[in-house]
């Protein structure tokens, strides 16, 4: 199984793109795993904040496939601790699928479309976060989710 993170925007903070590669570099040795970013729309000004979801929601879609299991990170979605997220990772590897698909999408959600095309939602918590660190936090929470299943002493209870 493959995961990918799609992320609308770019992150200007060298110090979170310095964090999130070291993540991204250690979960390499348990997954397939990709980061990709999708460039900010242009002239948002000039866009309602649906005509910005919609842009936003196309540029996701023409990036995953259709056998893709989509799951958005949305601050309306199942709440996991580190050990259940771990379990939810093994069942989607177990199931054999080819890729697991996150999405973190702008700053106002996700368009209609992209709601009804995603399989679940996640929350990383109740509280909001900048769209940059959530990057680092969901990289990091899958690196520790693999630790976890292969039982490494990253993860404390």
């Amino acid at each position: 199984m493959t995961i990918k993170l799609l992320a609308i925007g770019k992150t200007d903070s060298k110090q979170l793109l310095e964090l999130t590669a070291e993540y991204e570099k250690r979960l390499k040795h348990y997954i397939k795993f990709d980061l990709e970013i999708i460039p900010d729309i242009k002239n948002t000004k000039n866009l309602s904040e649906t005509q910005q979801k919609e842009k936003e929601g196309e540029a996701i879609l023409k990036k995953i496939n259709t056998t893709d299991v989509l799951i958005l990170l949305d601050e309306n979605g199942k709440q996991y601790n580190s050990v259940d997220f771990s379990n939810f990772l093994q069942k989607k590897m177990n199931a054999g699928l080819k890729q697991l698909v996150f999405v973190i999408g702008g700053p106002y959600g996700f368009s209609d479309t992209i709601y009804q095309k995603a399989q679940g939602k996640i929350s990383l918590s109740k509280m909001t976060f900048s769209h940059q660190m959530i990057r680092l936090f969901i990289v990091e929470q899958i690196y520790r989710a693999f630790t976890i299943l292969k039982n490494e002493p990253y993860h404390h209870q």
